[in-house]
């Protein structure tokens, strides 16, 4: 694989950096939260809702500042054209970025949830590790999904400020990304949405799934058995509980029967699975077709 020199390059770039390993700190430090509703919830297996807890917060924007660059930063320093001089094809140049970057994050990410098992071994006693295997299984995809969209800011851009600004307006519309949804449909059906008791609307839940993020708290609740939501674990178990009330969107308490097929958590795989290949196929057509300097 001729491209396998470049992909070694970026893992170094991202593994020797502070970037990697301060998001590890962040997504340990922020994961390892001890409830009594997550307790309640998955038992001994609160360890692998740590794991949710830190990622879903910090690993997308995490890995898009960690990525972002990877294109339009041999651009800015002229590097780029030593790159278009190897013996590859822009597309090779173009994956060897992607899967450096991601196997450098994905590292980090490993060395994340083994600390948090480690914790949570100590603290809470044994947990189910297939459990946990499928939940860093679903990390590192939605890692790699990030990584993807990193690379196509990078390659779409044409200056440092741009990409990052793409970064920060990402960051933005994910943070506020159910208030969007919520208001959208609203003004489109004229049907006002309450969180604590939400219309039994298949297009709404779906809506509220198609972040990377909420897809994989989709699927992460699904291997952990608490119910069908883009919420955290222990919201979903909070809000299924009988007579609470809390501003949350779970499929099993608007829905009776569990809702339409198109919400059944494995089809939150193809969401993330989506994030990884339009952003790259984009990026690909870009770059190979545009003026690469």
């Amino acid at each position: 694989m001729r491209w396998s020199p470049l992909a070694r390059s970026e893992c170094r770039t991202v593994l020797t950096s502070k970037g990697a390993w301060i998001l590890a700190a962040l997504v340990v430090l922020w994961g390892f939260r001890p409830t009594y509703a997550g307790w309640d919830a998955v038992g001994r297996n609160i360890t692998i809702g740590y794991v949710q807890v830190g990622v879903s917060l910090f690993l997308p924007v995490g890995a898009l500042l960690l990525s972002y660059q990877s294109l339009i930063g041999e651009r800015t320093t002229g590097s780029i054209k030593f790159l278009l001089g190897l013996p590859l094809t822009r597309m090779q140049i173009l994956f060897g970025k992607a899967t450096g970057r991601f196997v450098g994050i994905g590292v980090a990410m490993v060395a994340a949830t083994l600390l948090l098992a480690g914790i949570g071994l100590v603290e809470h006693g044994p947990f189910a590790p297939l459990r946990l295997l499928g939940t860093l299984a679903a990390t590192l995809l939605l890692g790699c999904a990030m990584v993807s969209t990193g690379v196509f800011i990078s390659t779409v851009t044409r200056r440092t400020v741009t990409a990052a600004t793409g970064v920060i307006a990402y960051f933005l519309v994910t943070l506020f990304w159910s208030q969007i949804v919520t208001s959208v449909y609203t003004a489109v059906t004229g049907v006002p949405v309450d969180p604590y008791d939400a219309p039994p609307s298949g297009p709404l839940f779906l809506a509220l799934r198609l972040t990377p993020d909420g897809a994989y708290n989709v699927l992460t609740n699904w291997i952990l058995g608490v119910g069908n939501s883009a919420e955290l674990f222990h919201i979903v178990y909070t809000k299924l509980a009988p007579g609470v009330g809390i501003n949350a969107f779970v499929v099993e308490a608007a829905f009776d029967g569990g809702g339409p097929w198109y919400l059944h958590p494995a089809l939150s795989l193809v969401v993330l699975l989506v994030w990884l290949a339009v952003p790259l196929v984009l990026a690909r057509r870009v770059f190979t077709r545009g003026d690469a300097l």
